[in-house]
């Protein structure tokens, strides 16, 4: 037998790497990786860089705390007239806007009723009189008989005229009540001043709880306003004023002349009245702006912003440290510091966002 070798398939060519059909398309995706590290590197350090923040530094200062509020220019002496009696409105003698004395007669009330009571009055006060003079008359004639008339008569008599006098006193006593009241159906002017209103008309019935007139005195005027209680405390007699009424643009000097001792439960204000330093003229119930100057001093301020809390954040070495502080809290955009703070330390004037020991970067001014 002839010995045959197995069989073994050809060798294979080697072939060469093969390149993709579409080169470009390498390019492109190793410009995404490059643009994609570029990205992720610049989020990195925007994420670790220091916040920027604005800094003030602090320095003394005057400071003027102003309280403003509304109030309504007013009369300093102002009545509301109602009538002492009940009766039938007969006339009247002022009307709104008349300007009037003390004393002057404003109105009647129909007095008929009364003037028969007065006449009643006097009536009964001559009989009274007369009884008086009958019983001196017959007391002289027997203290002149002397010992023909008994002493006891005598005393009698003397007790009769007493008692007669006493009766005249009782009946005067009467007529003048009589005539005061009959006085009261007149309405007089208890101060002078100007009619602000007449509620009634003549032919209405009235009576002590009416009111017929409001009079005003015109020459000195005030503003009354309320202020909330919150700063109840702060207000004093003796602060100045600056006042602006409605529809005008010059200031007017005033004073603070009232504080209530209370404050109103139902609205929480204080009633406070402020005087003019200068007298003018102006409709009272006129709208007028008041600036209060509750305080002036020399002191450090913050402003509102950089108040966190009790803190602000100095700006130490590079970095906002949380520092407590004390103000004084008002309706301003800078607050007074008391304690907390020195002249010189640089305070963060907006700190929002930031944490203690955080490092920032101050804004160029």
């Amino acid at each position: 037998m002839t010995a045959t070798a197995p069989l073994h398939p050809p060798p294979r060519a080697a072939t060469p790497f093969a390149l993709p059909a579409h080169p470009w398309r390498w390019g492109l995706a190793a410009l995404a990786l490059a643009a994609l590290g570029t990205g992720l590197f610049w989020w990195q350090a925007a994420a670790t860089a220091a916040p920027e923040v604005s800094v003030e530094t602090l320095a003394p200062g005057p400071v003027t705390r102003v309280m403003a509020v509304n109030g309504k220019v007013a009369a300093h002496d102002s009545v509301r007239i109602r009538p002492a009696v009940t009766g039938t409105l007969q006339e009247f003698l002022a009307g709104e806007g008349d300007l009037v004395a003390a004393g002057d007669v404003l109105a009647r009330i129909d007095p008929s009723q009364q003037e028969a009571m007065v006449r009643q009055a006097n009536s009964t006060l001559q009989q009274g009189l007369i009884s008086q003079a009958q019983a001196s008359a017959v007391y002289g004639r027997d203290r002149d008989l002397g010992a023909l008339v008994a002493r006891s008569k005598l005393e009698d008599e003397k007790l009769a005229l007493s008692g007669a006098a006493a009766e005249v006193a009782r009946l005067t006593a009467l007529l003048d009540q009589a005539e005061i009241q009959l006085a009261r159906y007149t309405v007089r002017a208890p101060i002078a001043g100007t009619v602000m209103t007449r509620s009634v008309d003549p032919g209405q019935l009235v009576d002590p709880a009416t009111a017929l007139f409001t009079l005003a005195d015109l020459s000195r005027l005030i503003v009354e306003t309320d202020v909330d209680e919150s700063y109840a405390t702060q207000i004093a007699l003796g602060q100045p004023v600056a006042l602006q009424l409605a529809g005008t643009r010059d200031p007017l000097a005033g004073t603070v002349s009232f504080v209530s001792p209370r404050v109103d439960p139902d609205t929480g204000g204080m009633a406070v009245r402020i005087g003019f330093d200068l007298p003018l003229t102006a409709p009272v119930g006129l709208t007028v702006t008041a600036n209060i100057t509750v305080d002036s001093r020399e002191a450090l301020t913050v402003p509102r912003t950089a108040l966190q809390g009790d803190a602000v954040f100095r700006l130490l070495s590079g970095r906002a440290v949380l520092t407590p502080v004390k103000v004084i809290d008002w309706p301003a955009a800078r607050l007074i510091v008391t304690e907390g703070l020195a002249a010189g330390d640089r305070v963060i004037t907006d700190a929002s966002g930031l944490t203690t020991g955080m490092a920032v970067t101050v804004t160029a001014p």
